[in-house]
């Protein structure tokens, strides 16, 4: 028993001590038997939580980037690019580059008076000349105004406008108001229907009544209003009277656009006509009231009260107009009718206070002043 000791007293002796230098390193020495499952599960799972929040963001600034090339048409160098550009550039002086500040007039102001200065022009020029070339100053902005809201029903809500008997039927309604008055104009309004009803039966029952309520409109609401300014120009004093009608529309539309500009804050149809305010209409009322009693004062030997009341229905027709034209854009989901006129739109942009406006001047004018 003894030996057996001995035996293995000496083998033990035999092994070399552990050379300090071929110690293992630290970090690839495997982990201690000890160590509690638990924590290191934990361990694992705040890791991988971090290495998923850094891949995300990843992506969002990859996607942020790719939208900002998309929108503006240059590159974009994610967040901390547009934090360096708001902060500036060291390269660039350290100055920040200034942002475009929209315009609170929200058109192409320049563009806007020429355009309003050329037709006003013609419409003078048509006037003293021979006035009744201002019936075909009518005729074709009609039909321009036709062709426009047509296209824009079929791009956009896929309806169909009978477009040659409106064409025709509205065409004939404002040349027949010269001669025969509102009876040529409602007339060839009833038979423009009749001829909208017939013109849409090939077409099946799909969207029938859809096709023909948008022609009906589309004719009551662009030659018919329209006939009602033709018919200012046959008597005596027509020049006066188309004179009349026309300033005081755009002296409402001016004083509202300067009045609320400078001074709108409090919105009258924030769901319709956001940028149209009270102070706006404030300022139409008094330009449209200014514009009424001189204009009925001076060009038609009227009252100063008759001026007052004439003056205040445009502004309210014109407002109206207005208000209904943004309704069916906003409907449709577009910002203008067309793109003819710079700075203004189409020339349904142009019309909206106009068409209602005819028809109330020729009313008052009628009563107010007998031909």
């Amino acid at each position: 028993m003894s030996q057996v000791s001995e035996e293995r007293d000496e083998r033990v002796s035999d092994i070399p001590p552990p050379d300090p230098a071929a110690e293992p390193d630290p970090v690839s020495r495997p982990e201690p038997a000890t160590e509690n499952p638990a924590v290191r599960r934990k361990a694992d799972s705040a890791a991988a939580a971090r290495a998923e929040s850094v891949a995300a963001s990843g992506k969002q600034a990859e996607t942020t980037d790719e939208l900002a090339k998309g929108a503006k048409g240059v590159p974009a160098s994610g967040a901390a690019g547009k934090s360096a550009k708001a902060e500036g550039d060291p390269a660039d002086g350290g100055q920040a580059e200034p942002e475009k500040k929209a315009s609170r007039a929200g058109r192409n102001l320049p563009a806007a008076i020429g355009v309003g200065l050329l037709l006003g022009a013609a419409i003078i020029v048509s006037l003293v000349t021979v006035r009744f070339l201002f019936i075909g100053v009518i005729a074709a902005a009609i039909a321009v105004g036709t062709f426009e809201f047509s296209g824009v029903l079929r791009r956009v809500a896929d309806t169909k406008i009978a477009l040659i008997p409106v064409l025709v039927g509205g065409q004939a309604m404002i040349w027949l108001a010269w001669p025969f008055g509102r009876e040529g104009a409602l007339t060839a309004f009833v038979l423009t229907v009749l001829a909208c009803l017939l013109w849409r039966l090939p077409g099946g029952a799909k969207g029938y009544v859809r096709d023909v309520s948008a022609s009906v409109f589309a004719a009551a609401y662009l030659p018919l209003f329209g006939a009602f300014a033709a018919m200012l120009v046959p008597p005596h004093d027509g020049v006066g009277r188309v004179l009349t009608f026309l300033i005081a529309v755009v002296a409402s539309d001016t004083g509202g656009y300067i009045a609320g500009v400078l001074g709108g804050k409090h919105p009258m149809a924030p769901t319709i006509s956001p940028k149209k305010s009270w102070e706006g209409f404030a300022g139409s009322m008094i330009a449209g009231i200014a514009a009424g009693v001189l204009t009925i004062s001076l060009m038609l030997d009227g009252h100063a009260w008759q001026g007052v009341i004439f003056g205040a229905a445009i502004v309210l027709t014109a407002t109206l107009g207005d208000l209904v034209e943004s309704l069916i854009k906003r409907d449709l989901g577009i910002k203008d009718m067309g793109t003819l006129l710079p700075g203004h739109g189409g020339i349904m942009d142009r019309l909206d206070s106009l068409l209602p406006s005819a028809v109330v001047s020729w009313l008052l004018l009628s009563a107010f002043v007998p031909a």
